[in-house]
């Protein structure tokens, strides 16, 4: 369904409200508790290239800026 469908469903539904709770209750996306976007990036807010360890979650490009600050090495 697309975002107008949806502005259109409520415009149409406000004047019945049991009928729009209904239709949130059985249209609104499932919270996830698993897979790639339930952690982002703490300064950019990027999903892909997450580093985990040690509780940083920061994505690379982030790391990479960061890490001198963070205390890591650069070793040649």
């Amino acid at each position: 369904m697309t975002i107008k469908n949806h502005t259109k469903v409520f415009k149409q539904l406000k004047n019945h409200p049991a009928k729009l709770e209904k239709f949130k209750k059985h249209n609104t996306p499932k919270k996830r508790t698993t897979g790639l976007n339930t952690r982002s990036c703490k300064r950019c807010g990027r999903h892909r290239g997450l580093i985990r360890s040690y509780q940083l979650l920061l994505c690379r490009q982030c790391f990479k800026e960061e890490a001198r600050k963070l205390g890591f090495a650069k070793f040649d």
